[in-house]
């Protein structure tokens, strides 16, 4: 059993930069996932996740697979999406998830469309799917620096998130920090779409912070223990998704999201707080009393 699941993280630095690189971004995405389940972002999420690929794919156009560059062009992108969707909603008709929508299509497609472009096939791929096994020593400064800036981020905002989840009208009222908490907490989850995008690319990188949150709402719901059941959950799904991939050939990134998703199927099923089991069964031995 060793051999199975300690010793490919013992004797191959991929597999260990791989799961660091993974941690660090659970550390940061799950939280923030928390906040966008609590305020039904969620999908708001996934639309900004792809937001970031057309400034990725400019940074690749001018600097090919360079950290730096695609790290810049995407969260330029990113903010630049969810303040023109903001702009629209707020001086328009159209609702804030249309809004989202319509950008988040023209983004993906554009994104698509410059890569295949002036890249190749492999390129897309990477761009598309990212490239967890690859992770280098800047990759891995980049994505432990993104979740320190995150982790200091919510704790310094941790109550006015925390109302604004519960009744932002009210916050807006008595505190002055409503606006910078909203536009603070955007900030972050671009932020860490960006750092997602780098190990598991654009199109799995909401993955890891939509999934575990989901998945840990069935078994806890206090905010404080939903984000450690969240993390744990992430690496969970990190370690079982980067063994899938060395053992079996399953690419690293949709193999994470698939263990992801696996861990929220049972949860679904067998969680304690709002499951099919804990609604159904009380219920059918009540009848049978």
């Amino acid at each position: 059993m060793s051999d199975l699941l300690v010793v490919p993280f013992l004797d191959f630095a991929f597999m260990r930069r791989a799961l660091v690189g993974c941690i660090a971004i659970a550390m940061g995405a799950t939280p923030v996932g928390v906040f966008l389940m609590l305020r039904r972002m969620s999908l708001t999420g996934d639309a900004m996740s792809h937001a970031i690929l057309p400034g990725a794919a400019v940074g690749f156009l001018f600097a090919g697979l360079s950290l730096s560059a695609m790290t810049i062009g995407g969260l330029v992108a990113g903010m630049a999406v969810a303040l023109a969707a903001g702009f629209v909603t707020r001086m328009t008709a159209l609702k804030e998830d249309a809004s989202l929508a319509a950008f988040y299509l023209i983004s993906l497609a554009l994104g698509v469309a410059i890569v295949s472009i002036h890249g190749s096939n492999v390129d897309l791929m990477h761009v598309l799917f990212g490239t967890v096994l690859a992770l280098n020593d800047d990759a891995l400064i980049l994505l432990c620096s993104i979740t320190t800036i995150t982790l200091a981020t919510l704790a310094i905002l941790f109550r006015p998130l925390v109302m604004e989840c519960l009744d932002p009208a009210f916050l807006r009222t008595v505190s002055r920090l409503s606006a910078t908490a909203h536009f603070a907490f955007l900030s972050l989850a671009v932020l860490n779409l960006v750092a997602g995008f780098h190990a598991l690319g654009t199109l799995m990188a909401v993955g890891m912070m939509i999934l575990p949150a989901a998945g840990a709402r069935f078994w806890v719901r206090d905010i404080g223990p939903l984000m450690a059941v969240a993390f744990a959950f992430a690496v969970v799904g990190s370690v079982v998704g980067l063994l899938l991939s060395f053992h079996f050939g399953l690419p690293s990134g949709p193999g994470i999201v698939l263990s992801l998703g696996g861990l929220y199927a049972v949860s679904v099923i067998f969680g304690r707080e709002g499951s099919l089991v804990a609604r159904n069964w009380p219920r059918s031995r009540h009848l049978e009393a």
